[in-house]
């Protein structure tokens, strides 16, 4: 039987790390993501759907100025491409610490991705609820996705490195 898992928002995120000069590193997040995973049981290697999206105008860097430019046509471009998504077809491991591989669409560009996968365990919360966590990593070129955007300094530094880490912490929910 068909068991499906939806993200507990409240107790998950997703953030991006990007090197700018080269000298440090950059967070930003995700506020608005879905998640949404069925399984045959409660073990998660039968996973038969794993549909992941992110809203771009959701964006967040603590700098309002970067996230509109992150938004715009020389970026993720929010206007025509309002999400990212992911779309798992083969999650496999064995106890903590899986690879989850599927295919990323960004702007449009789908590329097949694999991230690492460490599998929190699931519980049952003080509401009754059954809950599962996740804590997710990965790296991806973001000019594979046609994330070309690139200035160069007086001195020939690269502003902003074309390695993104991903990482993410999952709640999920299983739904009666």
């Amino acid at each position: 039987m068909a068991t499906t898992w939806k993200l507990d928002p409240t107790h998950s995120e997703v953030q991006f790390k990007v090197k700018h000069l080269m000298i440090t590193t950059v967070t930003g997040y995700f506020q608005t993501f879905d998640l949404e995973v069925v399984t045959e049981s409660d073990d998660f290697t039968t996973a038969s759907k794993i549909e992941f999206t992110a809203d771009i105008n959701s964006i967040n860097t603590n700098n309002e100025q970067r996230d509109t430019h992150l938004k715009s046509a020389d970026f993720f471009n929010a206007e025509e491409y309002a999400q990212l998504k992911f779309v798992g077809n083969k999650y496999e491991g064995d106890g903590e610490e899986a690879q989850l591989h599927g295919n990323l669409t960004i702007r449009g560009i789908t590329k097949p991705v694999t991230v690492k996968v460490e599998f929190g365990g699931i519980v049952v919360d003080p509401y009754g609820q059954t809950k599962a966590g996740f804590t997710v990593d990965g790296k991806i070129s973001r000019k594979e996705f046609g994330l070309t955007w690139s200035a160069v300094t007086e001195a020939g530094a690269v502003v902003v490195s074309d390695e993104i880490k991903l990482h993410a912490e999952i709640q999920l929910v299983k739904q009666a």
